[in-house]
């Protein structure tokens, strides 16, 4: 029976089992070889010592290349080498699939992550991915239990989608027409009548809108799936495809909304450090000196609170240089929240009540009339990692706000339906997965903390 190489322990001593798994790599001595095998779920591997005694050891040595794939059935013994506590003494090797070692681009040398993304397909084959690859799994996973145990509904949320959430226009449009010649309305533009959905049809930059109709009537979701977002943005930060984690609470203010984020941040990290010990020693070793440790203050620390004119006057205050000056009305730059978080309070902060200029429309708007009951949890290293807000209940003041920046009510109909039809106080946030991956690993670039990273100019594999 094949056993994962992450379960063998000591336990398994003088026990016969069978491995498969890729070759990272083969010495070969006089009489024997080591062996290193890799499948996928663990970091480490295990060494298997195939000595030329086996069966047809001479004609399989010669398949046995980086990167081939083999089946090795043999007996589990103590390690003599201090890094593994158990190897293997081979009894077969079957060769599953062959690898042209000259052609095979992963050889045992240091790659940069620039060249590993022209190889995605391969590269989840290295240690730094494969161990990125687990923890988006646990953190994945960790996202669903936490909700679950809260009694929180899963809703699938539509890809394809007529609203703009953001209102900002930076969507992928959908579209069946003939680009080359699509038809046209008597003034010239596209007619849409004629598209597979009878209008314009975008890919969706959040499930919120469609959230909060299902909060509106079960209380308590959350969303968990791809959104897009078509800005030329080439920075280690931004994606064109993500997936996003979303819950929608129903009777909540912003308070409520703050409590669950910094419980759902703790709950994702802890989870992590106690179920992929390994890999994140391997990150804490190889990628980002001090990681666990930050987590670990993460996970032990309550979140400072302060609201975006406190935040302002900090900044205005400090004696540091910023490349982007600070003043009432502006939205933060990442080297501000950068600062606030790694340099002021040294730990996760909850900045609330920003303009409302700089918000979006369905934020609900405080009685001072210059702000809303927005907030964003910044943590070092990454800054803004959670944008959340209680959202407009109120339709008069919905309907104002989406007239002054210009949106069409009529998109929007079954939205503000919600606000005739028993409306209720809701709030929620969304935090996109690659970013909280790239914080709980030290990666630099959220390109590496996706499978098939999608940015501009690139949609490749």
């Amino acid at each position: 029976m094949r056993i994962k190489i992450k379960n063998l322990d000591s336990s398994y001593i003088g026990k016969t089992i069978a491995v498969k798994g890729w070759v990272r790599s083969l010495r070969s001595q006089k009489t024997f070889s080591f062996i290193a095998l890799n499948d996928g779920s663990t970091v480490a591997g295990i060494q298997c010592v195939y000595d030329q005694a086996c069966e047809g050891y001479e004609e399989t040595l010669k398949l046995i290349t980086t990167g081939a794939s083999l089946s090795i059935t043999g007996q589990v013994v103590a390690s003599a080498g201090k890094e593994q506590a158990v190897e293997i003494k081979v009894d077969t090797v079957t060769v599953i699939g062959t690898c042209d070692a000259e052609l095979y681009p992963l050889q045992k040398k240091h790659h940069t992550f620039e060249f590993l993304r022209t190889i995605a397909h391969l590269r989840p084959r290295t240690n730094t991915i494969g161990a990125v690859s687990r923890v988006r799994s646990a953190l994945s996973f960790a996202t669903h239990k936490f909700f679950q145990e809260r009694g929180f509904l899963y809703v699938h949320t539509p890809i394809i989608t007529g609203s703009d959430c953001e209102g900002a226009g930076q969507m992928f449009k959908v579209t069946t027409l003939d680009e080359g010649n699509p038809p046209k309305t008597p003034q010239g533009k596209v007619d849409y009548s004629k598209d597979f959905f009878d209008k314009p049809a975008f890919l969706t930059v959040s499930g919120q809108l469609n959230g909060e109709a299902y909060a509106c009537a079960l209380s308590d979701i959350y969303t968990f799936g791809p959104t897009f977002r078509a800005e030329n943005s080439n920075t280690a930060r931004h994606l064109a495809e993500f997936w996003m984690i979303e819950p929608e609470m129903a009777f909540a203010d912003l308070t409520d909304n703050m409590n669950c984020a910094e419980d759902y941040l703790k709950y994702a990290l802890r989870y992590l450090l106690d179920t992929c010990g390994q890999d994140m020693a391997f990150f804490n070793d190889m990628i980002s000196k001090g990681v666990v440790e930050k987590l670990e203050h993460v996970v032990s620390t309550p979140f400072e609170r302060l609201t975006y004119t406190q935040a302002v006057d900090i900044l205005q205050k400090t004696s540091k240089k910023f490349q982007f000056p600070v003043e009432w009305g502006i939205d933060l730059q990442s080297e501000h929240e950068r600062y606030l978080a790694e340099e002021h309070v040294k730990k996760p902060i909850i900045l609330t009540d920003y303009p409302k200029e700089i918000k979006s429309f369905y934020m609900r708007q405080n009685d001072d009339g210059k702000t809303v009951a927005a907030m964003d949890v910044l943590v070092p290293s990454i800054g803004e990692i959670i944008g959340g807000s209680q959202r407009e209940d109120r339709l008069p003041v919905l309907e104002k706000r989406m007239d002054e920046l210009g949106l069409h009510q009529q998109d929007y109909w079954w939205y503000l339906e919600l606000r005739k039809f028993g409306s209720v106080p809701h709030a929620g946030f969304g935090l996109g997965l690659e970013r909280l991956v790239l914080f709980a690993t030290g990666m630099e670039n959220i390109r590496d903390v996706i499978p098939f990273p999608r940015y501009p100019h690139h949609a490749d594999f």
